[in-house]
C-alpha cells in the first residue's frame, strides 16, 4: 500500500453479509497470510476488484474520528455506503484520470489523485510550485487521498517549504535529532496547543476554492512520551514520488467517493 504496509495471501471468493436483508453476491477477496499489524483492509480504490466495483458501490464516505479529543468522550468516526445524509453541506473536487497512454512507472492509476493547488500555513501561502502538486511525465507529483496511510506525505519540493516555514516560527522548540518511526522529523518537546498557535492553521488548497483546514491547535499529535509532531513525512522515504494526503489530516471530516461523477 501507499505507505509501504503490506498484506499476502490468497484470493478467495466470499459473500459479504450486512443484514438480514442486504448481501452481495460472491467477491473476489484476499485471505491474508501475512500482514503488517493491521487485522483487515477494506479495498475501496479504482480497480475491478475493489469492494466498490465488485459491490457495484456507486458512493461512499467516511469520518475518521478525532485521535486526541478534549473532551474526553470515546472518540466516534463513521462510514457509509451509498448516500451520506449530510452530503447536502458537502464541497466538492473532480477527481484526476488518467488514460492508458498517461500511464507511467510512478503513477498509481487506481488511486484517488486530487487537483492540489498549494499549502499555506498561517496566514502566508507556500512558494511551491503547482507542478509539485501533478503527475509528470513520469508520474512524478501525483497527488492522493488515502484512508490506510496514516501520516501525510509530501514529494521534496513542498516538504522543505512546509518544514522550513515552521523552522522559522518554532525551531528553537524543536526535538533536535529526533525522528518518530523513521519519517516525522519535526517534532517538539512542551506544550503542543501553545506550540501550534505560534505556527498557524495548516491548510490544503484544492481547485474549487476547496481547502482541508486543520487548525492551529490540532497541527501537532502526540506520538508518546511527551513528544508531539508534524503529521507530514518526506514521500522518498516510503519510496515514492507521490504526495499523499493520510488520515491524520483527515480527521473529524466527511470525506465522501462519488464515484458516478468522478469527485471527492
Amino acid at each position: 500500500y501507499a505507505d509501504g504496509t503490506l498484506a499476502e495471501g490468497n484470493l478467495v471468493r466470499e459473500k459479504f453479509t450486512f443484514s438480514r436483508t442486504q448481501s452481495t453476491p460472491p467477491l473476489t477477496l484476499g485471505c491474508a497470510t501475512e500482514s503488517s499489524e493491521t487485522q483487515g483492509i477494506l479495498g475501496m480504490n479504482l480497480g475491478r476488484l475493489s469492494f466498490p466495483s465488485q459491490a457495484k458501490v456507486s458512493k461512499f464516505s467516511y469520518c475518521v474520528p478525532l485521535r486526541q479529543n478534549r473532551n474526553l468522550a470515546p472518540p466516534r468516526g463513521g462510514f457509509y455506503l451509498g448516500q451520506n445524509p449530510n452530503s447536502h453541506t458537502f464541497q466538492y473536487v473532480n477527481l484526476l484520470t488518467f488514460s492508458e497512454s498517461q500511464r507511467s512507472p510512478n503513477l498509481d492509476p487506481l488511486a484517488f489523485t486530487l487537483p492540489m493547488v498549494g499549502i499555506r500555513i498561517g496566514n502566508r501561502k507556500l512558494n511551491i510550485s503547482a507542478a509539485a502538486f501533478r503527475p509528470d511525465a513520469g508520474g512524478s507529483g501525483q497527488t492522493m487521498i488515502d484512508s490506510g496511510s496514516e501520516f501525510t506525505y509530501l514529494v521534496d519540493e513542498a516538504y522543505n517549504e512546509v518544514r522550513g516555514e515552521i523552522v522559522k516560527a518554532v525551531g528553537t522548540k524543536m526535538k533536535k535529532g529526533y525522528v518518530y518511526e523513521g519519517v516525522l522529523d519535526t517534532c517538539f518537546d512542551g506544550n503542543a496547543m501553545e506550540i501550534g498557535r505560534s505556527i498557524g492553521d495548516l491548510v490544503f488548497e484544492f481547485e474549487k476554492g476547496v481547502e482541508i483546514v486543520i487548525q492551529k491547535e490540532r497541527v501537532l499529535g502526540d506520538v508518546g512520551g511527551g513528544v508531539h509532531c508534524l503529521g507530514i513525512g518526506r514521500s522518498d522515504l516510503l519510496g515514492t514520488a507521490s504526495n499523499i494526503i493520510g488520515n491524520v489530516h483527515q480527521q473529524n471530516l466527511w470525506v465522501e467517493y462519488d464515484l458516478t461523477n468522478r469527485r471527492v
